[in-house]
């Protein structure tokens, strides 16, 4: 079953999933097992208590973490395909030196989740094709971005409730 997204829950999801903090959090988590939720700042000092706060309420709420007692934040089912999604998404962009061959694994997340997005709403099959002219180094980096697109759309139909828009702020 193919499941369609529109523009805006897309952007949505990639908005939320490529957020450097929660790509830090997931991939943490996945590395080095539970962080102890006291150790939080000290096993990532890169990021602000304001960014580690808003990573942890984001990944909670949408299902990638939970508290594990005696042990600390852990990955949910959810969050370690995410750690998977993520590791994918790298490998592809070390692959191809895109885009750049030294680059931060946040940043190379972020990159291919970008490359990814215009091909996602739109599901018809010359979609990658597409972006590869505008994008993309070569036809092999157009082949080996097929195995993260699979993996971020079926992550996606997977787990809907990064897709959902927020409500509107009410207006005064």
């Amino acid at each position: 079953m193919t499941t369609f997204f529109t523009t805006a829950e897309v952007r949505n999801a990639v908005d939320l999933l490529a957020s450097r903090s929660l790509i830090r959090l997931v991939t943490e988590i996945d590395d080095n097992g539970a962080i102890p939720p006291r150790r939080l700042a000290a096993t990532l000092p890169d990021l602000s208590t304001h960014q580690l706060r808003h990573a942890t309420e984001t990944a909670r709420a949408r299902g990638l973490v939970r508290t594990a007692p005696g042990t600390g934040l852990e990955l949910t089912d959810a969050g370690s395909e995410l750690a998977d999604l993520y590791d994918a998404a790298a490998r592809w962009s070390r692959r191809h030196a895109s885009p750049a061959p030294v680059c931060e694994f946040s940043n190379r997340v972020r990159h291919v989740l970008d490359l990814l997005t215009p091909s996602l709403a739109t599901q018809g099959a010359g979609s990658l094709a597409r972006l590869s002219a505008a994008c993309l180094p070569g036809a092999e980096a157009e082949e080996d971005l097929a195995r993260p697109r699979a993996l971020l759309l079926q992550w996606l139909a997977a787990n809907p409730q990064v897709t959902v828009l927020p409500d509107p702020e009410p207006v005064a």
